[in-house]
């Protein structure tokens, strides 16, 4: 039996659907933020220099960053439902061989394949809610899929802090690969489609490139996708330092940083659904203005605490978490903007969108790397860097 509907515009879509794409979205994320309290451990089991479980970090976002291209123009040729179950097995078979993985160079490989599974998952997510809605119904709808795609940060580390309490590091890969295939098996199952074939589209390359270079030319996209890869900088200088800053710079417990973390999340989440609320009184365009400002001031202010040796956990975890709260707020927002005026290609925007935000979020994890010193300074520095980027791009939006 069908649940009741919801409906956005003339489209008609289960109530169901979008948390459902959330749960299909949060892999990615549950994959990134469930073993960062393990990185020591992995190291340790693997007798490895520290800092280099960061490795597995940044082989991850460069596989979102590739596999988000390819599952984009996937997902416009053969409807949304096959690319996803395909994605979903590969995710889950790549990190079963995570779990089994005797060195670290075999844990980066497999992180690499397993992530270019997992981006089906946020890549065609995306463009399904931009098959059902557009302008404030989208971004209604993103904040839905973000409310259960939040919650995975703010899980993923307390059960993986718990994992370690009753298991090793490689526990928590059986239960991703277990989150995977059952990803994959209600994909198969109910996901219903909504790219009917009529308006697939089979192109070669020359027409594939020539599509994304219609979409780079288009001032809106530009504008919007910026801003959204200055937050995905600020965003995983936080996801690749927050381990080492917590744990080995102020001394906590896997448990006692899974709990700042998920506060942090918490936060995400509450701001994803003020967005909703806030949406049809404020409107889009000025939401972001006044966001990546609140989120350059929040950075800012923890840059300096860092640069002035402050070594007090709640100051700095509190610019820390204002500055999430303010992804909360942008993550729906630039995604909506940057997918509007592109209907007829969702699937290649977003992935187009997708390559640039994991592509710049690679960096931001490998930077964080290299400037590990148990130390709050390198992270707060890239964060502000992220922040700073968003208010230039806003500069350059269409009526900003």
């Amino acid at each position: 039996m069908i649940p009741p509907s919801t409906s956005s515009g003339d489209t008609k879509f289960p109530a169901w659907l979008p948390r459902l794409l959330g749960l299909f979205a949060a892999v990615g994320p549950a994959s990134i933020d469930m073993y960062l309290p393990a990185f020591p451990a992995v190291e340790a089991s693997l007798g490895t220099a520290p800092g280099t479980a960061q490795l597995t970090l940044a082989a991850w976002f460069a596989g979102l960053a590739v596999g988000q291209m390819t599952q984009g123009t996937l997902a416009d040729r053969f409807g949304r439902r096959r690319p996803l179950i395909g994605g979903f097995a590969l995710f889950a078979l790549a990190t079963y061989g995570c779990a089994l993985a005797p060195t670290m160079t075999w844990l980066v490989i497999f992180r690499l394949i397993g992530a270019f599974g997992a981006s089906a998952g946020m890549v065609i997510a995306r463009a399904i809610i931009r098959d059902l809605a557009d302008g404030h119904h989208a971004a209604v709808l993103m904040s839905r899929l973000m409310l259960v795609m939040g919650a995975a940060p703010v899980l993923a580390p307390s059960i993986g802090a718990l994992v370690l309490m009753f298991a090793d590091w490689r526990g928590i890969f059986w239960i991703l690969a277990i989150y995977g295939s059952i990803c994959a098996l209600l994909a198969w199952r109910i996901l219903p489609e909504t790219l009917p074939p009529e308006r697939r589209i089979s192109l070669g390359l020359a027409a594939m490139l020539g599509r994304y270079r219609s979409i780079l030319r288009e001032r809106s996209f530009l504008a919007h996708a910026a801003m959204a890869c200055g937050g995905s900088f600020c965003m995983f200088a936080y996801l690749g330092g927050s381990s080492p800053v917590l744990i080995q710079g102020f001394g906590l417990s896997p448990s006692g940083f899974g709990l700042v973390f998920g506060f942090c999340a918490i936060g995400l989440i509450a701001a994803s659904q003020t967005n909703a609320w806030l949406l049809p009184r404020f409107g889009l365009s000025t939401m972001l203005r006044v966001v990546c400002r609140v989120s350059l001031f929040a950075t800012t202010v923890l840059t300096v605490l860092a640069f002035s040796g402050v070594h007090v956990l709640w100051m700095i975890v509190a610019p820390m978490a204002v500055a999430l709260c303010c992804q909360g707020f942008s993550n729906a927002n630039t995604s909506v903007g940057a997918l509007s005026r592109h209907a007829a290609h969702a699937g290649s925007a977003a992935a187009l969108m997708g390559v640039a935000q994991f592509s710049i979020g690679a960096t931001s994890g490998l930077l964080v790397g290299l400037l590990t010193d148990g130390t709050p300074r390198g992270m707060a520095a890239l964060m502000m860097c992220g922040s700073l980027a968003m208010v230039i791009a806003d500069l350059f939006r269409p009526g900003a």
